[in-house]
C-alpha cells in the first residue's frame, strides 16, 4: 500500500517528460500521417480548394498502373543490390578497418566522406564521372585508353539501374561501415583474445566470430536500408529523371510526377500512402527475421 503513491508520483514524473516529445510526434508526424491517408482517398489537382471523393479509386488504380510497379521492380532490385553492397563491402571493411593507427582512421574519414556530402553534389558528381562523352566523363575516359567503346551509363535500359546502384552505394557505405564497426568494437575483447587464441583471424573469425554476434546491428542496418530505398528521390530525379524508359523509376520520382507534372495530388498521396505501408511491412518482416538472437539461442 505505501509503494502505491511512490509508483504513481513516478508515472506522473515520466508522463511529463515524455509529454513534450509526444505532443511533437503527434503533430509532425500523425497528423500529417492521417492527413495524407484523407487525401489519398479524394480526386483533387492540388491548385483548388474542390476536392471530390472517390474512396479507394486510387488505390484500385494503383494495381494497373504499370509505371508504379516498374518503380517498385526497380525499388526491389536496388534493394538487393544494396544489402549485397553493405553486408559484403561494409562488413569486410569495417572487420578490416577495426585496428588502431593513423591509416585506419585516414581511410575511415574517406569512405564516410561521401556520406556527408550532398546529395546533390553526389548526383552532380557521378552525372559527371558517367558521362558518355570520353573527354567529359572520368569511367569512359579512363576506358577508352584501354582501348574499350565509350557507353552512356545513364541512358541505356541495360545500365542505367546498376549505375544508379553504384551511385547510392557509393554515398551510403560510409553509415554502414561505421555503423558495423561501432557494432565490432562492442563485442567484449575477451572474445577476440579467445579467439585470437584459438587461431581464429581473418576471414574466418568474421564468419564465424563477429558474424554472429552483429546480431541486433544487422538488424538496425537492414531496416535503415529498406527505408532508405524506398524514399529514394533526389538522386534518381538529378541523375535520370526515372529514364530511360522508366528503367531507373523510383516510388517517390513517380510521385512527384502525378503530383507536380500532371496535377494528380490525390493519387499521388496514394502512392505515398503504399510507399509508407510498404517500408512498413518489409521493416516488420525484418523484425520477424531478427526475432531471435542466435547467440543467445545456441546458449
Amino acid at each position: 500500500m505505501t509503494r502505491r503513491p511512490l509508483d504513481r508520483g513516478r508515472t506522473v514524473f515520466a508522463a511529463s517528460f515524455l509529454a513534450p516529445a509526444v505532443l511533437i510526434y503527434a503533430v509532425f508526424v500523425l497528423v500529417p500521417l492521417l492527413q495524407a491517408v484523407q487525401l489519398s482517398l479524394y480526386r483533387w489537382r492540388g491548385v483548388s480548394a474542390k476536392r471530390t471523393f472517390v474512396g479507394l479509386e486510387n488505390f484500385k488504380k494503383l494495381i494497373h498502373d504499370d509505371a508504379l510497379l516498374q518503380s517498385l521492380h526497380n525499388a526491389f532490385w536496388l534493394l538487393v543490390i544494396a544489402l549485397g553492397a553493405v553486408f559484403v563491402g561494409g562488413l569486410t571493411a569495417a572487420h578490416a578497418l577495426n585496428r588502431p593507427g593513423k591509416a585506419a582512421r585516414t581511410v575511415r574519414g574517406l569512405i564516410l566522406f561521401p556520406q556527408v556530402v550532398s546529395i546533390v553534389a553526389v548526383a552532380v558528381l557521378w552525372e559527371f564521372l558517367l558521362h558518355p562523352d570520353p573527354g567529359v566523363g572520368l569511367v569512359n575516359g579512363s576506358l577508352a585508353l584501354l582501348g574499350i567503346k565509350a557507353r552512356p551509363w545513364l541512358g541505356e535500359t541495360a545500365t542505367a539501374l546498376p549505375a544508379t546502384a553504384v551511385t547510392f552505394v557509393w554515398h551510403a557505405l560510409g553509415f554502414y561501415v561505421l555503423l558495423f564497426l561501432a557494432g565490432i568494437k562492442g563485442i567484449a575483447s575477451e572474445t577476440m583474445e579467445a579467439a585470437e587464441l584459438d587461431g581464429s583471424t581473418g576471414l574466418h573469425r568474421l564468419r564465424t566470430i563477429t558474424w554472429p554476434l552483429l546480431w541486433s546491428v544487422k538488424r538496425i542496418a537492414t531496416i535503415y536500408l529498406v527505408i532508405n530505398v524506398l524514399n529514394v528521390f533526389a538522386l534518381v530525379l538529378l541523375l535520370t529523371s526515372g529514364g530511360p524508359d522508366r528503367h531507373t523509376e523510383m516510388p517517390l520520382t513517380y510521385l512527384y510526377e502525378q503530383a507536380f507534372t500532371n496535377s494528380q495530388f490525390g493519387y499521388a498521396t496514394s502512392i505515398a500512402v503504399v510507399d509508407f505501408v510498404l517500408a512498413m511491412v518489409l521493416s516488420l518482416l525484418v523484425m520477424a527475421i531478427y526475432r531471435r538472437n542466435p547467440t543467445e539461442a545456441r546458449a
